[in-house]
């Protein structure tokens, strides 16, 4: 995915949370092809089809607030060319860098060089930026600032280790001749004409008069994948890349994304085998033909599917309506006119160069055929046939019956214990005690769970957008 680009140790990446969200109009154009061509795809296969291009999806930061609503990292967005920063002092940084000339002008004018012999100069190894000797005046000023300006994320000291001594003649002649020359800085677009000394001047006036204007904080950002490989910041590439490489291996964040936008086109979902996810035109719905009054055409397709192992539409057609082989025609002899049998005394003419033949045209389906594809058009849209991304054809199968639940058995209720009877004064027949009556205890009314999903062998075709190329995978950075 690009070069490679690891984060040091004692940068941490920033605590963000970046998402990847399928690009709206590449999933329409896929959403159309499933609908026209019928088959059923796997979402996981559409989803790393999805992350090969970054122009096939749009990344979005986000900043993660604190329980006391404080952002854990903030973000700070430059409006002249749309660049997000982890810092106010980096964006500074990045437009008096990149759009110095919009702001001021420098004018320069020759001064006394510094005095004495430098043999080694220090040099930033992460900038290149020359720094000049450690025993200079302005030495320590310069190493703050620039590492305020650029790299505050790193500890000072460990900056520190990465500034190199550099005793090579042209880089020491170079920090001389920078500094023979006076530089001032003239503030365009400006009410009054203004010149600065330092960039320390120029740093502080830009902060009063443009930082307003120009840079702001931002809790989102949202760009297509190409800009946001290309930012600036390298902890945000970092952080793009790491999610990125998560969502390769198992991208079930685009998924749930993807599922939400083709369900808006009116696609329907079910997992093959309980375990992998298909979208297609209609979820597999089991066709009894015993009870449904269908046509022969259609009978004949299932059965067929239901025979064939691997089923293809291909060998479906070629099976129950095949294209009739012409019967072969001979052409009528042409007659040779007279004058074009040559004499024995005329030398023979040469002969004529055979005009190259044209293709023939491909045979127009026949009506037996056209049945048979709009029968089988029928079918897949409703669900009854399920067409994968590999070819194959599979009816839906019919849903095996839940066991039913052992009924509760009845409760009886208790009974107290009815009193002795009264010494009869007459003499009486003896009738035997009523039972107790049991009393039933009904059962909770359930609504029926719905029946199991069909197992549906897994397609392995990806699907392509129309005039999408599949080229290496490309990685953020």
């Amino acid at each position: 995915m690009g070069r490679e680009e690891r984060p040091e140790p004692a940068t941490p990446l920033p605590e963000l949370n970046v998402s990847l969200v399928p690009e709206e109009r590449g999933v329409e154009s896929l959403a159309r092809q499933i609908k026209l061509t019928g088959r059923a795809y796997p979402m996981f296969e559409i989803a790393q089809l999805i992350l090969r291009k970054p122009d096939r999806y749009h990344v979005t930061f986000r900043v993660v607030h604190k329980p006391d609503g404080a952002p854990a990292q903030p973000l700070w967005l430059c409006n002249l060319d749309d660049t997000l920063w982890l810092s106010e002092a980096e964006a500074v940084e990045h437009v008096l860098r990149r759009h110095f000339d919009t702001f001021y002008q420098a004018d320069k004018t020759p001064t006394e060089p510094p005095k004495g012999t430098y043999t080694f100069v220090a040099q930033c190894s992460l900038s290149g930026v020359i720094l000049g000797p450690p025993n200079f005046h302005d030495y320590q000023a310069k190493l703050h600032k620039l590492h305020a300006a650029r790299f505050a994320r790193m500890p000072f000291e460990v900056y520190k280790a990465r500034v190199k001594i550099v005793r090579d003649e042209t880089v020491v002649k170079k920090w001389i001749d920078d500094q023979s020359w006076k530089t001032e800085y003239i503030c365009l677009n400006v009410p009054e004409p203004l010149r600065l000394s330092t960039r320390e001047d120029v740093e502080r006036h830009f902060r009063e008069v443009h930082l307003a204007n120009l840079i702001r904080p931002a809790d989102t950002w949202t760009a297509n994948g190409e800009t946001a490989q290309k930012l600036p910041a390298l902890p945000l590439r970092l952080l793009l890349r790491r999610a990125w490489e998560e969502q390769q291996r198992f991208p079930l964040r685009v998924v749930n994304v993807l599922s939400q936008q083709f369900a808006g086109h009116g696609l329907q979902f079910f997992k093959v085998n309980k375990t992998v996810t298909h979208v297609a035109v209609a979820r597999p719905h089991f066709l009894d033909l015993d009870a449904s009054p269908v046509s022969d055409g259609i009978r004949r397709i299932v059965d067929f599917v239901n025979a064939t192992p691997h089923c293809t539409r291909k060998r479906l057609i070629e099976t129950l309506a095949p294209t009739p082989v012409p019967a072969p025609v001979t052409p009528p002899p042409t007659p040779v006119p007279a004058d074009a049998i040559p004499s024995a005394e005329s030398p023979s003419p040469a002969a004529p160069t055979p005009a190259p033949a044209r293709p023939l045209p491909g045979p127009e389906p026949t009506p037996e055929q056209t049945t048979l594809v709009a029968d089988l058009h029928w079918l897949i849209h409703q669900g009854h046939v399920i067409e994968f991304a590999n070819g194959n054809l599979e009816t839906a199968k019919k849903p095996k019956p839940r066991p039913e639940k052992p009924a509760t058995p009845a409760t009886p209720t208790p009974t107290e214990p009815e009193p002795p009877p009264e010494p009869a004064l007459e003499p009486q027949s003896e009738m035997p005690a009523a039972a107790p009556v049991p009393t039933e205890t009904p059962m909770a009314e359930t609504e029926p769970e719905p029946p199991p999903e069909p197992a549906l062998p897994v397609g392995d075709t990806e699907i392509r957008p129309p005039g999408a190329e599949e080229n290496a995978p490309q990685s953020p950075g």
